[in-house]
């Protein structure tokens, strides 16, 4: 695998620095509840954009390969440097492929869908996430290099259009759902008050600090969800978790 790539406009994950931060633990909780039975037995799978590990850590196939725009996540020898625009592996090469947090970063978005496509064989099984709802977008996105948020009937709609069945779709994190609306109405009002915020993409974002206390109330909340994932969908939620299968 190539070493670290240099700095970029827009650099890698948070959890590249953080990857035990709640967000992240949470988050590989409820991706594991809601989409772990559509992987399969897969043989050959590609993890798209998730370097920093421990968020995808649950995804298990034969051969795994993870690829990302900047390489100080990967780990040789299963570690490939590249762009989801453009990914570096023949037709029908994958069973599985998975890209959380991903697509929302791609412009044309389009071009991002139709590669993970293209990669996956014939009846071969998509998993995403991505952020929800576009009046939640804050500096925070910017700071990110996110293009766009989503509502899961936008999601569902992208996927179908780039030639899926959706198999699933549902929103995560509703449990603490009030406390990111209250966190981004409050960035809106520091934003228009004073407080530039972010004016492009970070290298690599400093995520908010949270004390013990309120992490294991955070987590508590989740817990929630994930129990709830296993029996139904959620109706509202700050993520988009969704499970196609290619055409």
């Amino acid at each position: 695998m190539p070493g670290p790539t240099p700095a970029t406009p827009h650099g890698g994950s948070p959890s590249i620095r953080n990857p035990d931060y709640w967000w992240y633990r949470a988050r590989s909780d409820m991706l594991r509840t809601a989409l772990e039975p559509y992987v399969g037995s897969a043989e050959r799978l590609l993890d798209v954009g998730s370097a920093d590990g421990p968020s995808v850590g649950w995804l298990r196939a034969s051969q795994k390969v993870s690829l990302d725009l900047d390489g100080r996540g990967l780990q040789a020898p299963s570690g490939v440097c590249g762009s989801v625009l453009a990914l570096p592996f023949a037709d029908g090469s994958f069973d599985v492929v998975s890209a959380f947090d991903v697509v929302e970063h791609c412009e044309p978005e389009d071009v991002a869908l139709a590669e993970l496509r293209r990669v996956l064989q014939p009846q071969g099984r998509l998993l995403l996430s991505v952020p929800a709802y576009q009046w939640a977008w804050s500096d925070h996105d910017v700071a990110n290099g996110h293009h766009r948020r989503y509502t899961r009937q936008r999601a569902v709609a992208v996927v179908r259009a780039a030639g899926f069945d959706v198999l699933r779709a549902t929103y995560g994190f509703s449990a603490v759902f009030p406390a990111f609306a209250a966190e981004r109405a409050m960035r809106a009002v520091q934003q228009r008050f004073g407080s530039s915020g972010a004016t492009g993409p970070a290298d690599v974002v400093d995520l908010p600090p949270v004390s013990p206390v309120v992490e294991r109330v955070l987590l508590g909340l989740c817990s929630l969800d994930r129990r709830a994932l296993v029996r139904r969908d959620l109706p509202f939620g700050s993520s988009v978790f969704l499970a196609a299968v290619r055409r």
